[in-house]
């Protein structure tokens, strides 16, 4: 077959970049993570009011001292958002499948916004908590299919360096909270953080539903998959091209075929038939009344795959022990070593070994080759070594020593936040990567962050020493890399790709190229045989 040229049109890609998209998500990740510090932070959460026994009245300060809240109150106020959150994620997990995951984020996004100026506007607790359950209920969409749309538009080289700057967002967005929250908080009132957050956020939500949405891998209606033929000029049976589109796997292949011009009809509605015979059963109309068992069937899937399990228990362990850190490190900080400025301190260890250990631990997996196997080696390494260092930090007396050894063993344990995400994202096939980071989310929560801060008082009640119970809570960091060790002998298969393999239809060559990040309006395609 002679060497020939065709021009292509293609659907015209998205106003993203990859580059674009990982900026604009880490920007809306941010934001959503200052809100959990700016609650929780004194110029926002404020105090109550106190009384002398001379009768002298001090008025409280922020939400608590405005709502006259008791310490418990208070506390379920900073928690109501994960009601929404582990409600909702596996729900918009599950909507992906029949509504556009972009638009689901913009969805998310809109209802995260309308919170948090419900927030700004509450009259009472009542009124602020239910608030704060429908903004972990916006937040859910994101954090469900934000990494999904990273993992597919990355490089493949640098996958979970991309995973690693969009995990990083998490400490530092706490911590830029916790600054935010307390300079609007002293300077103006602590309704304007909340009205501040959702102006920063309202230009998000709107792009949600404006722009031409991104298919993400493993899902899209069944007439966007349509095959193109290109006759070539000539007699005889027609040389030509079919192009097959997948939006949702970014994916255009070309394949060259010879056929009648009377026939060219006919193959394009066989292909077609077979495209909508296999992906008709995912459309909305058909699973409305089945959403919660396919639901049930695919956690099913999720905890009899022994690579994610083990991924998630070690996971589990790891978050337990880093959201004890989050809420009693600066109390046992103060009280070990007399730290003045324990706050300030913390968070300033936070943010710069969040920031480097987080990105550098995406980059190392990146250049040992990322494969889940690397990724449980890096994570049980990181968290050991990690864990030992934090561990003899609490052993010295001297604070500076402490705070040397602690910093080290920051920057360890918080290199896996890119390497975690790349294993809930490739142990499974791409239509299950959603529902993967959604029940990782609720799962971390349930078992990890949330009930660790009383556990952890509770030890602390008992032993009266708070050197004593961070010796114990660090060694936790152990048994998750322990857990994490198992994983390097597990089988595993990287299954990102599984749903597109099976799509091909009897090609003898294809292309393939990004629908996200390209311009490919109009294009050449050259075949050539012997």
């Amino acid at each position: 077959m002679a060497s020939n040229s065709v021009p292509m049109s293609a659907p015209s890609p998205s106003w993203f970049t990859p580059k674009r998209l990982l900026v604009i998500f880490c920007v809306i990740s941010l934001i959503t993570y200052v809100d959990r510090g700016a609650i929780a932070s004194n110029g926002v959460n404020g105090s109550r009011g106190t009384c002398t026994e001379s009768g002298t009245c001090t008025s409280g300060s922020g939400i608590q001292g405005e709502f006259n809240l008791n310490n418990f109150e208070d506390g379920l106020l900073s928690s109501a958002f994960m009601v929404g959150l582990l409600v909702a994620s596996p729900v918009f997990a599950s909507l992906a499948k029949c509504i556009n995951p972009f638009r689901l984020i913009g969805i998310g996004l809109s209802v995260w916004t309308l919170a948090v100026i419900g927030c700004a506007c509450s009259i009472n607790f009542w009124s602020i908590s239910i608030c704060r359950m429908f903004v972990g209920v916006g937040e859910a969409s994101f954090i469900s299919l934000a990494a999904p749309f990273i993992d597919d538009n990355a490089p493949v080289s640098q996958k979970t360096a991309w995973l690693a700057i969009f995990s990083m967002c998490i400490p530092t967005g706490y911590a830029l909270g916790y600054i935010y929250g307390g300079l609007v908080g002293s300077h103006f009132n602590w309704r304007y953080a909340f009205w501040g957050e959702a102006i920063l956020m309202l230009p998000f939500a709107i792009l949600g539903f404006v722009m031409k949405p991104l298919q993400l891998k493993g899902f899209g209606p069944a007439e966007s998959r349509q095959a193109q033929t290109f006759p070539e000029t000539g007699s005889g049976p027609a040389e030509s091209r079919q192009v097959q589109t997948f939006p949702e796997t970014g994916i255009l292949r070309v394949q060259e075929v010879s056929i009648g011009k009377s026939s060219t009809a006919a193959v394009k509605e066989d292909i077609n038939d077979k495209f909508s015979d296999k992906y008709s059963k995912s459309n909305c109309t058909f699973i409305d009344l089945n959403i919660i068992s396919r639901l049930v069937e695919d956690i099913k899937v999720l905890l009899l795959d022994k690579v994610y399990v083990v991924n998630l228990l070690g996971y589990i362990a790891y978050n337990f022990v880093l959201g004890a850190y989050s809420y009693w490190g600066p109390k046992a900080g103060y009280a070990i070593y007399k730290m003045s400025d324990a706050d300030l301190i913390f968070g300033g260890l936070t943010v710069v070994c969040g920031i480097v250990g987080t990105v550098a631990g995406g980059c190392i997996l990146d250049f040992m080759t990322s494969t889940i196997s690397n990724a449980f080696k890096l994570l049980s390494v990181a968290t050991f070594v990690g864990g030992i260092f934090c561990f003899t930090a609490f052993c010295f007396k001297s604070m500076y020593w402490f705070l040397v050894l602690f910093a080290i063993g920051e920057l360890l344990i918080f290199a896996t936040g890119g390497p975690v995400s790349y294993v809930c994202l490739h142990c499974v096939e791409p239509r299950m990567r959603p529902l993967s980071m959604a029940v990782t989310t609720v799962s971390i929560h349930i078992f990890g962050d949330v009930p660790s801060p009383p556990l952890v008082g509770v030890l602390e009640d008992y032993v009266n020493s708070w050197r004593e119970t961070a010796l114990i809570l660090t060694s936790i960091l152990v048994l998750a890399a322990g857990i994490w060790f198992i994983g390097i002998f597990l089988h595993s298969v990287d299954k990102s790709y599984e749903d597109t393999e099976h799509q091909v239809i009897g090609m003898d060559s294809s292309i393939t190229a990004p629908l996200l990040g390209c311009n490919i309006t109009e294009g050449t395609a050259t075949s050539q045989g012997p």
